[in-house]
């Protein structure tokens, strides 16, 4: 997901300014509530696998533009239930950034609009699972219900995210609009291949118990009840 460089400019991206810095500020508050729990270290090392995870994801499976952006297969879901919250968004944003670093340097100018669009929506999804996934169920025991509404939720705020900025910054012109349906409509194909993808790495998670039930490797939560 790479909003089209020059969608939002000028002025306007003052607005993406401020919901940057008001999502790392919230991504601030959950990694010191993560570090008061499980210490500094499995902090570190699960954003680092987060990273290394959102920049293979980027940049290794099959991308391709549509309409004002791209579709990604981003696995946000994945990486929250795996990771946790903060290590998840720390790893969203840093990915993200070395990927246009790396590869997309023409893409650095949308930093802030892109890295809005990742982590609002994965703060969603961690309110959401705190709704729908009983305190006594471990993460490896979600049916595909709950994983679907978990993985829909990200993806359809992705879908929103884009649709704002390119409404916000190029208008409400026909050509504009196809263009945000075309990339909408194309992205309903991650929203249906995702949630088999988080189960598949779920099941993967829960036969490999014994050497994943690390807090420096995976969040306690994956393997054991709340």
């Amino acid at each position: 997901m790479h909003i089209e460089p020059g969608i939002v400019h000028g002025a306007k991206m003052v607005l993406a300014y401020g919901t940057a810095a008001g999502a790392a500020g919230y991504a601030a508050k959950l990694a010191w509530d993560d570090l008061k729990a499980h210490g500094a270290a499995p902090l570190v090392v699960r954003s680092a696998l987060a990273t290394v995870g959102t920049f293979l994801f980027f940049e290794v499976l099959p991308h391709f533009p549509v309409g004002v952006s791209e579709v990604h297969f981003i696995l946000g879901t994945t990486l929250l239930l795996l990771l946790g919250v903060a290590p998840a968004a720390i790893g969203l944003a840093a990915g993200l950034a070395i990927q246009g670093m790396l590869f997309a340097p023409s893409d650095l100018p949308m930093y802030f609009v892109n890295v809005t669009t990742l982590l609002v929506p994965l703060f969603a999804i961690f309110a959401l699972s705190k709704r729908i996934i009983a305190p006594d169920t471990a993460y490896v025991d979600l049916l595909y219900g709950q994983a679907l509404r978990l993985s829909a939720t990200y993806q359809g705020g992705v879908i929103a995210w884009v649709a704002f900025w390119a409404l916000y910054g190029q208008g409400f012109g026909a050509e504009n609009l196809a263009a945000v349906f075309s990339f909408g409509a194309a992205y309903m194909l991650v929203i249906v291949i995702e949630p088999l993808a988080d189960l598949a790495v779920l099941a993967l998670a829960k036969t490999g118990r014994n050497l994943l039930q690390n807090p420096h490797l995976t969040h306690p939560r994956l393997h054991a009840a709340a």
